[in-house]
């Protein structure tokens, strides 16, 4: 099929793929479920009750548009993180905003740069709005702060894109090198700085940044500790400027009135946030036991997964993941050597983790023998 010539000619240019397949079509490939979903980096602990309660109540409300400013959201957010209401924006989950940020500030050819094998969302948007996008690779599994201001110097760039703690690999940067590379950002380009799983991160790891810092934005989602992955609620905390610039181009209506219930009562629920941090690190320690008991390496996480070096190359880790796959475990990988020699496996319940410990030892095996 000829590509449609009503099409621009940057939306030609583009291939019709998106940057993950989700496990559901994997599953109608297959012809049946996994046993064990340890691939999306969702928590499978879920929301807080409180959320789930919340959610149910706003069920029967559902016929009216959600509130275009999440006012009460908002509020509730500035009052637990001590921002000005006039410093967050909220969005469809941290991909939305990052599509927003990216269509305020990149235009086509301008310079863009990441770390070679980072999240790939940003990438893609990036590509869909014609950035040229410049990679620098990973130094010893963490993106390189140094590396990547040096490059944006060298190209212009717009836009620079760090995730701290790190996906895929979950290593993390104390917040003095954070802080550190903020300084550093050259005139004319922001630094995009994804905190998803900030809430797994030690406190040693959180910047304490200035909101109406001119140079950074700040994303921050509900998806990962809050549980909410399917409900889509992602904010920012950056300069009031910057958050005003986004009412010139997000979708005002985008936010559903269920998912703005749901956040607005589990940022209020500490308890629940204090146990999932607990659940996830014992789930950590468990899969990195695992590991061990298997000759591989945990790479040490600050996240709800875990990268599991499997000793040789991207080929082999693939092997290890199809392995897994046929016996119903579902996990990704990297997808950039020398980070593709690990498997990345999300923590889940004890019942999860006993599933892709059984299948390990097996996959392993088959991988060994190609």
């Amino acid at each position: 099929m000829t590509d449609d010539p009503r099409l621009t000619p940057l939306a030609q240019s583009l291939p019709a793929t998106v940057p993950f397949v989700g496990p559901e079509a994997q599953e109608r490939a297959r012809g049946r479920p996994f046993a064990a979903r340890l691939g999306a980096n969702e928590s499978l602990f879920g929301p807080s009750p409180r959320a789930i309660a919340a959610m149910e109540r706003a069920a029967s409300e559902v016929w009216m548009y959600g509130d275009p400013e999440s006012h009460d959201l908002r509020a509730a957010i500035s009052a637990a993180l001590g921002v000005p209401a006039t410093n967050l924006a909220i969005g469809e989950g941290i991909d939305g905003l990052l599509g927003l940020v990216v269509r305020l500030f990149v235009g086509p050819g301008d310079a863009v740069v990441t770390s070679a094998g980072a999240y790939p969302t940003f990438n893609y948007h990036v590509a869909g709005f014609g950035g040229a996008l410049h990679t620098v690779p990973y130094t010893g599994d963490h993106e390189d702060p140094d590396r990547l201001i040096a490059k944006a110097r060298e190209v212009g760039a717009k836009l620079i894109y760090i995730a701290n703690p790190d996906n895929p690999m979950g290593t993390w940067h104390r917040a003095a090198t954070i802080e550190k590379m903020i300084g550093q950002v050259p005139d004319g380009c922001l630094l995009v700085l994804d905190e998803a799983y900030v809430e797994f991160a030690p406190a040693e790891a959180v910047p304490a940044t200035d909101p109406d810092d001119p140079r950074v934005i700040r994303m921050r989602t509900f998806s990962k500790a809050h549980g909410m992955a399917g409900a889509r609620v992602g904010y920012a905390i950056a300069a009031a400027d910057v958050i005003t610039a986004f009412n010139k181009v997000r979708n005002h209506f985008g936010m559903c009135r269920i998912s703005q219930a749901g956040a607005l009562a589990a940022i209020q629920d500490g308890d629940w946030l204090a146990h999932i941090r607990a659940t996830v690190g014992a789930a950590r320690d468990r899969i990195a036991a695992i590991a061990a008991d298997n000759g591989l390496r945990a790479v040490p996480s600050a996240t709800n997964f875990v990268a599991i070096d499997c000793g040789a190359d991207g080929d082999f880790a693939r092997a290890v993941l199809s392995g897994l796959a046929t016996r119903d475990i579902f996990v990704r990988m990297p997808f950039v050597a020398p980070q593709d020699r690990c498997i990345r496996v999300s923590v889940g319940r004890a019942e999860d983790i006993d599933a892709f410990a059984a299948a390990l030892p097996g996959a392993l095996a088959d991988a060994r023998k190609r």
